[in-house]
């Protein structure tokens, strides 16, 4: 009897809800793609998800665990082709760097990236046109059209959002150039991996026999995506990065002692 009388209950009671409806479901990993078109004016649509963080990396000895969140937020406002978009990560960890002993580890929690924006739609390729359905033929419907190659365009203006003292952004850092030399024996493809792609670089040979030649190291680091000039001695290096240098950037000189020990 009891349950029956629950049964009832909870046919008789009702709550109106309510859903997102377009003629398109506009959902995608967030941060991964986006489509040109927009989820449609007063529409509002969060896209989430979680990631666990597991990283070992051995060159530069660390290791990072935690998870994070990655979120889109659209909301079509003022015309059907526009909308508002609100991207980012969000990541706690703890890095753990192993050069040291005992290891030094810290825990981090900030966003790894927020960004702002708004997107256009430019051109919709299907605009004003209406595929209705061959009732005749089942394969008419099914056949391959060239129409639908031509895609649908879009324009993105946005800006990334950084607060103060954000563990995964650089600290107070605007550029870094980097005077290297090494010697023979080492394996530069490998090393040339570990520095940043932006970086000022200039490459010099030490001055010991086994000194690589700068004009070879500067074709390795070409060759990986990091750009710069050699010079003929590392006081040269060092006056040209000088030159170059703005107010807080850094300048970095290594790869061998006897580089060190050139400019002191």
């Amino acid at each position: 009897m009891y349950r029956t009388t629950l049964l009832i209950i909870s046919l008789l009671i009702y709550q109106n809800s309510f859903s997102q409806y377009t003629d398109i479901i506009n959902s995608n990993r967030p941060g991964n793609s986006s489509g040109a078109f927009s989820v449609g004016k007063n529409i509002l649509q969060i896209e989430s998800g979680f990631f666990n963080v597991k990283e070992k990396h051995d060159l530069l000895n660390y290791e990072t665990k935690g998870f994070g969140i990655d979120f889109k937020i659209r909301y079509g406002f003022l015309y059907e082709k526009l909308e508002l978009v609100i991207n980012g990560v969000y990541q706690s960890d703890e890095f753990s760097d192993l050069r040291y002993n005992p290891v030094n580890s810290y825990d981090r929690k900030n966003f790894k990236k927020f960004q702002v924006g708004a997107k256009y739609l430019i051109f919709d390729p299907k605009k004003g046109q209406e595929d209705e359905p061959n009732v005749y033929s089942y394969w008419a419907d099914r056949r391959f059209n060239l129409k639908n190659l031509i895609p649908a365009v879009s324009a993105y203006v946005g800006v990334n959002i950084d607060s103060k003292d954000n563990p995964f952004t650089s600290s107070g850092v605007n550029g870094i150039h980097f005077i290297l030399g090494f010697s023979n024996d080492k394996n530069i493809e490998k090393i040339s991996n570990i520095f940043p792609k932006d970086g000022s670089y200039y490459f010099v040979k030490p001055n010991v026999g086994r000194g690589m030649n700068a004009n070879e190291v500067k074709k390795i680091f070409f060759k990986n995506n990091r750009v710069g000039k050699s010079f003929r001695s590392s006081k040269e290096a060092l006056s040209e990065a000088y030159r170059y240098a703005k107010q807080n950037d850094f300048v970095f000189i290594g790869g061998s002692t006897f580089v060190v020990s050139e400019v002191i």
